[in-house]
């Protein structure tokens, strides 16, 4: 019994050392790809945040690392670490993450014009080529850094660029809908209504469409139009853009669209 106790201990023995031998040669000596790969999927674990640190000493230039290791501190909302990293990911490669640190900071921080300064930057760096940060047409990304400034005048340039590289059949519907934001707030009207439409000839679930229509036919004086509209968001809205990670700058939500519908009855 004791020499069958004794060939157990040994073989649980060799099992940890080579478990063990396992574990190092993936964190510390396979190749920085399959690695980096590995550290990706556990983003945010102990482990991978350790893989991570330990390419950054063996490839202290490799871009990539800085990039991913940031991206779970950012979803965390840890900004102050996580824009540490992504400043070096840039610094180390500016083509590749300038976009999206741009995109980062016009969703998340609202930080307009440093996003801004971002996306222009990456702009230089790329003549003759419409970047995409994040997936999102760079024009686009500037029309809502001009928005939320309330340069509106600026913000409508920028959309119709954006329309102009997408096509009209093409583009983000968002687009019209913001075309028509700025007219309103400028206080055209009938040209707000007009981009609205724009955006409904796409598709006809826009409930941001028919509530930006409501408004402006309220400003217009057409009381029953503006009714019919509202009505139509209201039973539209579960069709509203939407991400469960971030609040868009003409993001509608039904508590407002129902006061609005009250203050016209």
């Amino acid at each position: 019994m004791k020499i069958f106790i004794k060939i157990v201990k040994v073989v649980f023995t060799i099992l940890l050392f080579a478990f063990s031998i396992v574990i190092i040669y993936f964190i510390a000596l396979a190749p920085k790809e399959k690695r980096f790969k590995i550290a990706e999927h556990s983003q945010g674990a102990y482990l991978s945040q350790t893989m991570f640190d330990i390419l950054k000493f063996q490839y202290p230039n490799y871009s990539d690392a800085y990039f991913e290791q940031s991206v779970a501190f950012n979803k965390r909302g840890e900004y102050a670490k996580g824009f540490e990293l992504l400043d070096k990911a840039v610094q180390l490669d500016p083509k590749l993450h300038l976009g999206y640190r741009g995109w980062m900071k016009l969703r998340k921080l609202r930080d307009f014009e440093n996003s801004l300064s971002d996306f222009n930057r990456l702009d230089s760096l790329t003549p003759n080529f419409v970047d995409t940060p994040w997936g999102e047409d760079i024009d686009f990304l500037r029309g809502e850094c001009y928005f939320g400034k309330k340069d509106y005048q600026k913000a409508i340039e920028l959309f119709n660029r954006n329309i102009k590289n997408q096509k009209e059949d093409w583009t983000d519907i968002h687009s019209f809908v913001y075309l028509g934001l700025c007219e309103y707030e400028l206080g055209y009207y009938k040209k707000a209504i007009s981009e609205f439409q724009r955006a409904l000839n796409q598709t006809k679930n826009v409930p941001e469409s028919y509530f930006g229509m409501a408004k402006a036919y309220l400003k217009l004086g057409q009381i029953e139009k503006a009714k019919e509209n509202i009505l139509k968001a209201e039973n539209s809205i579960y069709y509203k853009r939407n991400d469960v990670y971030n609040e868009f700058l003409n993001e509608i939500y039904l508590s407002e669209i129902l006061e609005f519908k009250q203050i016209l009855n």
